[in-house]
């Protein structure tokens, strides 16, 4: 059964369980891989950032980053199934956190990777294809994280579905990036990449279905 927007549960409206207790949750749970990190950068815990710390800390964030852009995809479908409608509530905190993690993986390759020689990142994005496209995965990102306030999805209207519909571009990209720099073993990306493909299907799917509710229902009007 599903809950209505206001319906007590527990002696919380549903509005009043998501704030105060699904998203604190949903938010430690997203600091996790970044406290991994941490203790795996220190050594903390018996975990362990290998040979090569800096480039562990650009992987991990990268592939973060990408779980949580498929996370945000992956609202959609799983409210439509669940018939969850208020699982959209995770949506903007998911794509956040995607956004922060791109960010970090960014910033271990410039600060870390290249010592802040920025004519150096520039050369890199100029004549590396990966990163050419992981950088304008990036740039992309930018606007959705401004936009993401209520306040901006009201001034912008019809056009901030528009606007935040790169997110699917933004995932390919990030893939396709992550498929280029990795040599050797391409099974992961390749995942990832099937992980995409089925969610995008789906939206496809679900599209021309509403469209037909949409035709059948104009129909019946007519006749």
């Amino acid at each position: 059964m599903i809950d209505a927007p206001n319906q007590p549960r527990r002696g919380l409206t549903v509005e009043r369980r998501y704030r105060w207790i699904v998203k604190p949750i949903v938010f430690v749970a997203g600091l996790v891989p970044l406290g991994w990190m941490v203790c795996a950068l220190f050594g903390w815990f018996g975990f362990s950032a290998g040979v090569d710390p800096v480039k562990f800390l650009e992987l991990e964030n990268g592939k973060t980053a990408l779980i949580f852009l498929l996370l945000t995809l992956l609202i959609t479908p799983v409210r439509d199934l669940a018939r969850q409608p208020q699982l959209l509530r995770l949506r903007r905190m998911l794509g956040l956190f995607a956004f922060f993690y791109a960010l970090v993986h960014f910033s271990v390759y410039v600060v870390l990777d290249l010592d802040f020689d920025w004519r150096m990142v520039g050369a890199d994005i100029l004549k590396r294809p990966y990163i050419t496209v992981g950088f304008t995965a990036l740039v992309l990102l930018v606007p959705l994280a401004v936009t993401s306030t209520n306040r901006m999805m009201r001034r912008l209207g019809r056009r901030w579905i528009r606007l935040h519909r790169l997110i699917y571009a933004i995932a390919a990209l990030g893939i396709w990036h992550y498929y280029w720099q990795e040599k050797i073993d391409v099974r992961t990306p390749i995942r990832y990449a099937l992980v995409l493909a089925v969610l995008l299907g789906y939206r496809l799917v679900r599209s021309r279905w509403l469209r037909r509710m949409v035709d059948r229902r104009r129909g019946a009007v007519t006749a």
